[in-house]
């Protein structure tokens, strides 16, 4: 494959990445509407989306959304319009497997591979290569982008065709939001209650409750420390909502779905849309007595 890779999208998770892909010692031409982040991520900035399709032979995105994904694929000039054969787009997003499925077949009629690559972790994950990817897409195109995906992850797990890496990622993200939700809710309600919260969380992960937020997240959030810079409150609604419809499109009770919807919901409602999703529990906190983990809480 030829210099230089081509990244578009250099938020939280693709700068992070784009950072790693750097440091390895690749060349990135890196776009992104916002100036000055391709720079920031020690990429070369491009002056446009064409610029990078026309210029790689590999394309990594990291979107927000299907929406935004299809504005960048779509149109005369899009990654689609001006892909060529062997060229390989990589998409770190989140999205639509029913979308994903449509621009891989708009690529492939130009020779062109799109993998869709769900990834976890979260940003202290990116930083550190130690990203989990699952995949969907052609093998072949996946063998050769490899020694790329190498630069930012630690497990690469091929999961099947072309939508299956974004199927894995949210049904994933559905779980994360569901712990993550379900924990700040107790850990305020352990707050409440007068426990003391080093020693509960220790409880909690000896036994049967742990889960990544009480053994990542809520040992910082105690203290104060956020982890900011990961998945927002707004983007974890939509990441629940991509859940609702595919379970919804493959005819799966979507029971345990009200609880994210309704935390998430309530955190986006005060204020906290652009927030990290861990304050998620100051959300609740505030309809639960003004609490917090940390410091001081009126009335306790």
């Amino acid at each position: 494959m030829s210099d230089p890779i081509g990244f578009i999208g250099l938020g939280n998770m693709g700068g992070r990445i784009t950072a790693r892909l750097v440091r390895a010692g690749w060349d990135v031409l890196g776009y992104d509407v916002r100036p000055g982040l391709a720079s920031a991520a020690g990429a070369r900035p491009a002056d446009s989306v064409a610029q990078v399709a026309e210029s790689a032979d590999v394309v990594l995105i990291s979107l927000p959304d299907s929406q935004v994904i299809e504005s960048v694929t779509g149109g005369e000039d899009g990654l689609v319009a001006r892909a060529r054969p062997d060229q390989v787009i990589v998409d770190l997003s989140t999205a639509a497997p029913s979308s994903t499925r449509r621009i891989c077949a708009g690529l492939a009629e130009r020779g062109a591979a799109y993998l869709d690559v769900g990834v976890s972790g979260g940003a202290a994950a990116a930083e550190n290569s130690t990203l989990t990817l699952m995949i969907g897409g052609d093998p072949a195109a996946l063998d050769r982008v490899r020694p790329v995906l190498a630069a930012f992850s630690a497990q690469v797990s091929y999961c099947g065709a072309s939508g299956a890496g974004h199927t894995a990622k949210i049904l994933s993200n559905f779980l994360n939001a569901v712990s993550l939700a379900a924990t700040a809710e107790v850990m305020v309600a352990a707050r409440k209650a007068g426990l003391d919260l080093r020693t509960f969380l220790a409880v909690l992960n000896a036994g049967s409750g742990v889960n990544f937020a009480t053994l990542n997240r809520f040992p910082k959030i105690i203290h104060g420390d956020y982890l900011k810079g990961g998945l927002t409150n707004a983007l974890m609604m939509k990441d629940v909502v991509l859940y609702t419809d595919l379970v919804g499109e493959l005819g799966v009770a979507s029971i345990n779905a009200s609880g994210p919807l309704g935390s998430f919901g309530l955190a986006i409602a005060l204020g906290y849309a652009d927030e990290i999703s861990n304050t998620v529990v100051d959300a609740i906190g505030d309809i639960s007595g003004r609490v917090r983990l940390h410091g001081e809480t009126e009335g306790l």
